[in-house]
């Protein structure tokens, strides 16, 4: 895992650019493969979306792909494709990413792709009406009609939540996405895809000085636009335990979710790496305190996970953001047998905490996997992008296995104390289709 310091620059028109060479100017070590990776991230998500627009940011994440002032329809593809690279963006709770690996000697080229949508895609009714319909099959491939689509990132949020913002659907409602117009597309891409709202990250074989260059020269004449102020998405917490049972025709067995409030990850970052390293110990791997308890002692589930991120990673979202525990049980077995083990479990874990060996195991597995991950170049350039656009500071991705190895058995006890009964929600998935799940 390489960590050099990132460099930064902000233009003229707003736009944060960070830098992560492989190896610092001057430096006598070797620079890594030719390759290079660029992300842009906007400060736009699935809570940034008005209310009778669900699923506009996932949609306009679609719609960024479909050809740019300077370049047709598919051109994106081609040009990417065509240098040996690869492509793809996603939306999240608070942000929209866009990312591209190219050959070293094609940065120029994907630093000129991502300048010519941020200054004006194609917004047009006939790419409308396509990423409309294309979106819709995605909705029913991944949710509509899978087993536990929509299991828990859909379902539980209105459970947890009160607001709009935080409980909606972001992947988005048929009947919203298809009284979409154009109008409503320029309108948000004018808010919220200002150069001002988003940062830049370049990695790789890259020089610092060079690239700056070439970032000046596509993304300097980009027009500044005012950039909206972010609301607070902050609600109170919840004062009794909240329940809901949904049907899915798909699933083979019953499930559960539990979600509880997390610590802010920006302004409360220990306490809610506490809870990442309790996720951990409650779930990660055989000797983990769920799967001995209640897959291989009681048999009451045939999967269980628990851990920090509605999306199902930690560190990807703003205030609020939410500790989960799933579990798929047998129809033998019943869901408040479920929970009350859940509930054991921390409450022992509130108790006495993790033993010493449970939580060298691990920080050390965590932090291990963390540096795996940033092997990948692709990996390396959307954490540090995601992280500088919502804690302000990309290096603490580097930081962040110290952080985690000073976590104590008495932070995650403390943790795991706060997951309380009365301040949860319970979501229940309650099968009804055929016990062989119907025909495909």
């Amino acid at each position: 895992m390489v960590e050099p310091q990132p460099h930064r620059v902000t233009l003229p028109n707003g736009l944060r650019v960070v830098l992560a060479p492989n190896a610092e100017p001057g430096s006598t070590e070797p620079g890594g493969p030719p390759v290079v990776g660029i992300s842009v991230h906007y400060d736009v998500g699935f809570r940034s979306e008005p209310q009778g627009r669900t699923g506009f940011a996932h949609l306009f994440e679609h719609l960024m792909f479909q050809g740019s002032e300077s370049l047709e329809k598919l051109a994106h593809f081609r040009h990417v494709q065509g240098s040996g690279g690869i492509f793809n963006g996603s939306t999240h709770q608070d942000y929209t990413d866009y990312f591209q690996v190219l050959p070293s000697n094609a940065l120029e080229r994907g630093l000129f792709l991502e300048a010519d949508r941020m200054r004006a895609p194609r917004l047009t009714e006939e790419n409308l009406r396509n990423q409309v319909d294309v979106v819709k099959e995605e909705i029913r491939l991944n949710v509509l009609n899978r087993p536990y689509g929509g299991f828990p990132w859909i379902l539980l949020p209105p459970v947890l939540y009160s607001t709009f913002a935080n409980a909606h659907n972001g992947y988005g409602d048929f009947t919203d996405l298809e009284r979409a117009t154009v109008d409503d597309c320029a309108a948000f891409f004018d808010t919220f895809y200002a150069p001002g709202n988003a940062v830049l990250t370049i990695t790789g074989d890259i020089d610092v000085d060079h690239a700056t260059g070439l970032v000046e020269k596509h993304f300097g004449d980009v027009p500044a636009r005012s950039v909206p102020e972010r609301p607070s998405f902050a609600e109170p917490f919840l004062e009794g335990e909240q329940r809901d049972r949904q049907q899915d025709p798909h699933a083979p067995l019953p499930a559960v979710a539990l979600g509880y409030r997390l610590p802010d990850p920006v302004a409360e970052l220990d306490s809610y790496l506490a809870n990442v390293v309790l996720g951990e110990v409650l779930s990660d791997g055989d000797a983990s305190r769920l799967q001995q308890r209640l897959v291989y002692q009681d048999s009451l589930v045939v999967d269980v996970h628990a851990g920090a991120g509605l999306m199902g990673a930690p560190l990807d979202a703003r205030d609020p953001d939410t500790f989960t525990v799933t579990a798929v049980h047998s129809p033998e077995v019943s869901t408040d047998r479920v929970v009350e083990a859940i509930d054991s479990e921390l409450d022992r874990l509130a108790t006495e905490g993790p033993t010493a060996e449970e939580l060298s195991r691990v920080t050390a597995r965590w932090s291990a996997g963390l540096y795996r991950d940033h092997d990948r170049l692709i990996s390396r350039t959307l954490d540090l992008g995601s992280t500088e656009l919502l804690h302000g500071r990309a290096e603490l991705v580097g930081e962040l296995p110290d952080r985690v190895g000073a976590i104590t058995t008495e932070d995650v006890a403390a943790a795991a104390k706060a997951l309380r009964p009365e301040t949860r929600a319970v979501l229940e998935i309650e099968p009804t289709g055929d016990s062989d799940g119907g025909a495909a």
